[in-house]
């Protein structure tokens, strides 16, 4: 006697199912920030719709980001880089004077030239070194290429040993200045041969003033941290606005100030844990609706797995998407191409789940987005004409025309809630068309989707269903060939089928394709069906019992093939 347990096939198929729903809502609430969701959405220029706020708390007034950067813009622009002198130079180079002119001093008695040098050796070198000093006295500057394009006017800030000095650009020489009042004034010296020197002092010349960046960037730094971010301060039970009043730049900049302070000391005062589960319960509530709507409605889609698994991926999807969009800090969560949801739905089941699908991913994606009610709004209404407009990916045109009217529809959408927010048509920011733009080139990808999706989850769709009817398919191929009567027949009951499917409203293209293949069977033994017979029955030559085997066989062998 077999006593080995065996799990029943049914619980291991309800086990992975409700597995892949748990690891489903898992995945998107850990995508969910660990910090407190402010319980209040505002605009400036929009009524304030909720109760009348007064201040739970002391908090500051922040300045605006675009005052707080003008503050910032002035103070670089004012600011003096640190230049660091080097002492160790001007030893280098007067050791290199010396050796130069001792090397050109041998050269010119050899030669005997430069007879006054000759005589007067010391005096020559004397008036070498003291215009070395006179030249480094106030030092040699190499600018930084950024200081380069500066004016006369540039101050910069000279550090030489403990002292820093304020000198501006056209008090600091550089080599190239040097070397040419050296050659300009050379000439009118009282030295009787004075090309001497401009031989031995050339090239001689190094810079002893450079940039410290180190020093700059610390000091700048320092200075930067001394701009105050906050403007006033609000005091505990001082009004903040008013139900029905219009939000104003001075309430808008108290509500965001607020806002900050909330998020930072519910923070500090809460739990992540509390804020993960929050979003989890809210997670699953909107899940388990969803569940329980495909159980109402549609349970085979819930009873399988392919389905129900091409249903939820839409989740983890696009929650991700708007996750990786959020933490980026340089894009738009309007980009994602959400409509290609309830395109991709629509093709493999009904235009109601296809809705209801597209509703459920745009609530789970409004919590994660920052963007407010306006990113739900918008991403229902497209979703809403998506379905409506999106009869046949098979199409172009109609596809196409779909296109226009999802970019259309978020355009106009935007603009309408931009002039409410700002009552002017001026003031909508236009640029987002560019977002909406990139949204519904993206969301053409549905159309290879539908096919690639279709292989992966064992669907057949109206593009496959295309492919199947192209008469260069090798078992169509295969029929014309060995049995062009059979083909023939299959063509006709397939525009028979399809007439009658388009006057019930079935799936007249389904139908179609299945007529096509209906007889594929036949191809074994074309010469045993009346269609393919040129005269002579072969099933005179056969008892009946081998006839009837042949006839009702060709249904099992073309499902076989």
């Amino acid at each position: 006697m077999n006593n080995s347990f065996q799990f029943p096939s049914t619980h291991i198929k309800t086990i992975t199912r409700w597995g892949i729903v748990v690891g489903v809502i898992a995945f998107i609430s850990f995508l969910f920030p660990n910090n407190a969701r402010f319980p209040f959405e505002f605009a400036e220029g929009v009524t304030w719709r909720y109760e009348t706020l007064d201040a739970p708390f002391d908090f500051p007034i922040l300045k605006p980001e675009a005052q707080l950067q003008e503050e910032k813009a002035m103070l670089e622009k004012d600011f003096s880089p640190y230049y660091v002198q080097d002492p160790d130079v001007l030893l280098v180079v007067k050791q290199n004077l010396e050796k130069k002119f001792e090397s050109q001093f041998t050269l010119a008695k050899q030669d005997q030239q430069f007879p006054d040098l000759l005589k007067n050796k010391q005096r020559y070198k004397s008036f070498a070194t003291n215009l070395v000093d006179r030249y480094y006295k106030g030092g040699i500057i190499s600018w930084s290429p950024k200081h380069q394009d500066q004016g006369d006017d540039f101050v910069v800030n000279l550090v030489v040993g403990n002292t820093i000095q304020k000198r501006t650009a056209e008090s600091l020489k550089t080599v190239a200045d040097v070397e040419k009042r050296l050659t300009d004034s050379l000439p009118y010296s009282r030295l009787a041969e004075p090309e001497f020197l401009l031989y031995v002092m050339e090239d001689l010349f190094q810079p002893n003033i450079f940039l410290d960046d180190s020093m700059t960037s610390r000091y700048k730094k320092a200075l930067l941290g001394e701009i105050s971010i906050a403007s006033g301060m609000v005091k505990e039970g001082e009004r903040i606005i008013t139900r029905g009043d219009v939000v104003g730049p001075e309430a808008y900049q108290k509500l965001v100030s607020y806002k900050s302070q909330y998020q930072e000391s519910f923070s500090e005062s809460r739990k992540p844990l509390g804020i993960f589960l929050g979003y989890m319960l809210l997670t699953t509530l909107i899940v388990v609706s969803f569940l329980m709507y495909l159980r109402s409605y549609l349970p085979d889609t819930l009873e399988e797995l392919p389905r129900l698994s091409l249903i939820l991926m839409w989740l983890v999807i696009f929650s991700y998407l708007v996750h990786v969009v959020e933490t980026s800090g340089t894009l738009n969560a309007f980009m994602l191409p959400f409509c290609i949801v309830p395109i991709v739905v629509k093709t493999f089941f009904t235009d109601r789940l296809a809705f209801f699908t597209h509703i459920v991913v745009v609530l789970v994606a409004s919590f994660l987005s920052s963007l407010g009610y306006e990113f739900t709004f918008l991403q229902i209404l497209a979703g809403i004409v998506a379905v409506l407009t999106t009869a046949d990916t098979r199409n172009w045109t109609k596809f196409f025309t779909a296109m226009f009217f999802i970019f259309i529809t978020y355009v106009l959408g935007f603009t309408g809630l931009s002039m409410i927010a700002n009552g002017d048509l001026y003031e909508v920011q236009w640029s987002m068309a560019g977002w909406f733009f990139l949204n519904v080139l993206l969301t053409m990808l549905a159309f290879p989707l539908i096919p690639l999706l279709g292989r992966i989850f064992g669907f057949t769709t109206a593009i496959s269903l295309v492919e199947l009817s192209d008469m260069n398919r090798p078992l169509l191929q295969d029929l014309a060939l060995k049995a062009s009567g059979t083909l023939q027949h299959s063509l006709q009951v397939g525009n028979l089928a399809e007439a009658a499917a388009r006057e019930i409203g079935a799936d007249a293209l389904l139908v179609k394709v299945g007529a096509y293949y209906h007889d594929v069977g036949k191809t074994l033994n074309p010469e045993y069906f009346i269609e393919n017979q040129s005269g002579r029955n072969p099933h005179d030559d056969i008892d009946d019992k081998k006839s009837a085997e042949i006839i009702i066989g060709h249904v099992i062998q073309g499902a076989e093939m």
